[in-house]
């Protein structure tokens, strides 16, 4: 299921990024800004548990999540650059990590690190990557992950291509898709159009 995150600051922040004059200090400020705001629609159906705690008046049931539970798992690179804005709104959360990078010929996603926290069968998992641009890295990650047989899997980009959408849709139709935008089609490379530019690049100052 696609889930396109309209907040008005969220959209706001995109067409800042977008933009090819943005520097790499704003262009990494504003991912972060919405990691966070974004945290916050993605968990929005979280499953919750009842906790007794005190008041300065009396004691009481409230509702919490177990941040203890939830993983996020940027892909690596680019995905670091949501992991912080995600981090800020659930402090508790585990980290995973997946090293994916692209061939430029086949564009096929080429594994080179994996690591997940244990008793993942007990944790909710939420994978960071900017771009869903061929969505061959989105899809070898989430197979990856469900190796690991967690409790659910949402997956969370910037941008989309409609090709990756379909693409990822095909190999894990059970894995929510939430973005701030599905742009117009893939060019010849394989980018994204009109985008954003290479995401890690954009983060990290390289070219």
């Amino acid at each position: 299921m696609l889930h396109v995150v309209d907040h008005p600051l969220v959209q706001h922040k995109l067409t800042l990024m977008r933009r090819r004059e943005t520097s790499t200090n704003n262009f990494r400020r504003m991912l972060g800004e919405i990691g966070a705001l974004m945290a916050y629609e993605v968990t929005r159906d979280m499953p919750m548990q009842l906790v007794d705690i005190d008041t300065p008046l009396e004691r009481m049931q409230s509702p919490l999540i177990d941040g203890k539970k939830l993983v996020f798992v940027p892909i690596l690179r680019a995905g670091t650059g949501l992991l912080d804005g995600f981090l800020s709104v659930i402090p508790a959360a585990r980290v995973g990590h997946v090293g994916l990078y692209r061939d430029p010929d086949t564009l096929a996603a080429v594994e080179y690190y994996f690591k997940m926290p244990q008793q993942m069968h007990e944790r909710d998992v939420i994978v960071l990557d900017p771009m869903l641009a061929t969505g061959n890295s989105a899809v070898a990650a989430i197979t990856r992950i469900k190796a690991t047989h967690p409790r659910s899997i949402r997956f969370v980009c910037l941008v989309a291509s409609p090709e990756g959408v379909r693409n990822f849709a095909g190999a894990h139709p059970d894995v929510a898709v939430y973005t701030a935008a599905v742009d117009r089609q893939l060019n010849a490379h394989g980018y994204i159009v009109p985008g954003l530019g290479d995401a890690g690049d954009r983060i990290f100052g390289t070219t």
